[in-house]
């Protein structure tokens, strides 16, 4: 394996390292969900981890003709938890599921929401355009873990699924159960069938317009990436008079490549406000991984 090949790899594995934030839980799909009081039962569910970051695990099935059940395990962080559904993938004009355990009582309540506008107040509780089956809905805590359990009267549900979680030790209280805003939200995508979830994190401590920028960069990478696969499987014979040319190409993009990941990479880490710790230990290992790559390109060319 090229040296370089080594350091595209490194570059985007550190890449897709930054957006993970590591919680732990007591909940996983490794295992069979056992948790007392659920009002269905779930061992043919399908489970997906739909929201790394914070934890969130999504478990769903088919029950019926026009029946699916649901169960959203989160931390319990003394904050409310959100599974939205939206016709276009905004939060704005979704129905949603929203549930909260008391930090004082340990009671626990979850609630239908529609989210009319952006503003607090115009998240109107206990309207929205989900059929819910009250009698086999419930939230139950264990473990330090919320679930949320409900039942949709639908032939399909909206596959464009929405998460939050809100502010710490803001809770709606019983009498107004008006929420607040949220501190963080994920946009997602669910097929219902094959259980592929693809999204995009959009994390309102950052400034929108510099999420764009460095996902778009990251797309760019990603595509840069996928050229050189293809470059690599359409690489034409040593002795092909176009061999010197696609090795033009093939160094060019890789090198472009492994610029811009690198930049983003440090781009990434400044829009998360990681601290000068991340920058060092990050230019560091680039450093370190930059000499080697240098001392072993040099001595592949000298054996030529």
């Amino acid at each position: 394996m090229k040296p370089s090949f080594i350091f595209i790899a490194f570059i985007l594995i550190f890449h897709s390292f930054l957006g993970v934030n590591s919680q732990a839980a007591t909940d996983s799909c490794s295992s069979n969900l056992n948790v007392n009081g659920l009002p269905f039962a779930t061992t043919s569910f399908i489970c997906q981890p739909v929201w790394g970051a914070q934890g969130f695990i999504l478990r769903y099935s088919q029950t019926a003709p026009s029946l699916w059940s649901f169960v959203l395990s989160a931390p319990n962080a003394n904050a409310y938890v959100a599974i939205g559904f939206s016709t276009d993938g905004n939060m704005v004009g979704s129905s949603a599921i929203v549930g909260w355990v008391s930090s004082t009582d340990g009671s626990a309540m979850m609630k239908r929401y529609y989210l009319k506008g952006q503003s607090p107040n115009l998240v109107e509780p206990n309207q929205g355009n989900l059929q819910v089956l009250g009698n086999t809905s419930s939230i139950l805590y264990e473990s330090s873990r919320i679930y949320l359990a409900f039942q949709l009267n639908t032939s399909l549900p909206e596959k464009r699924l929405l998460y939050a979680v809100g502010e710490t030790g803001r809770l709606p209280s019983a009498a107004n159960t008006l929420l607040s805003q949220h501190s963080d939200k994920i946009s997602t995508t669910l097929n219902y069938v094959s259980g592929v979830i693809c999204g995009f994190v959009l994390d309102d401590r950052l400034n929108y317009s510099n999420i764009d920028k460095h996902r778009g960069l990251g797309i760019f990478i990603l595509a840069l990436g996928c050229l050189q696969v293809i470059a690599f499987l359409a690489r034409p014979d040593k002795a092909s008079k176009v061999r010197k040319y696609w090795n033009w190409y093939h160094y060019a993009v890789g090198r472009i490549l492994i610029f811009f990941a690198a930049v983003n990479i440090f781009y990434g880490i400044h829009l998360a406000k990681a601290g000068s710790g991340w920058n060092a230990g990050y230019g560091t290992a680039l450093a370190i991984l930059l000499i080697v790559s240098v001392v072993l390109e040099v001595r592949m060319w000298m054996k030529k």
